[in-house]
């Protein structure tokens, strides 16, 4: 269960990040490549920082101590 909540975490924050970078292109079309880079280096971002807290939570619904 503990795992299911992370990746809903991690999922949510793409989505966000997805969100705020397709915004940032569209009001700004002249910067509209640096803010899908940007934009990328985010979503990058959020799946490794969700790599351990999701680690720990598998490790938790099997019964393993983290």
């Amino acid at each position: 269960m503990r795992s299911a909540i992370e990746l809903f975490y991690i999922v949510a924050g793409l989505v966000v990040a997805l969100a705020m970078t397709w915004a940032g292109a569209w009001a700004y079309p002249l910067g509209r490549e640096v803010i899908w880079w940007c934009g990328a280096a985010a979503m990058v971002a959020t799946i490794a920082m969700g790599i351990g807290p999701l680690r720990r939570a598998r490790a938790i619904d099997r019964g393993v101590r983290a």
